[in-house]
């Protein structure tokens, strides 16, 4: 699992960088790199980036004990 969430992460990463370079300098580098911002290999890549930012949402809603009903682990609201 420490696997997915370095991946998820490093993709949340990559997503702050194109919005960066976008941001900057109207540059869409997954767009760029795809042919395109509406050709399947692009979408697929806003898609996977769209799915670690939620993911790692996720990760961080359940990383601190306070967003906790029950502890870690016990079958509460917490990720395990």
């Amino acid at each position: 699992m420490k696997l997915v969430n370095t991946i998820a992460l490093l993709l949340v990463i990559i997503g702050a960088i194109n919005w960066g370079l976008w941001g900057f300098f109207q540059f869409d580098l997954v767009a760029w790199i795809g042919g395109g911002n509406t050709t399947g290999f692009s979408r697929l890549i806003y898609s996977i980036v769209g799915l670690a930012g939620l993911w790692t949402i996720r990760k961080l809603k359940c990383s601190g004990a306070s967003s906790c009903s029950t502890p870690k682990g016990k079958g509460g609201s917490c990720c395990k």
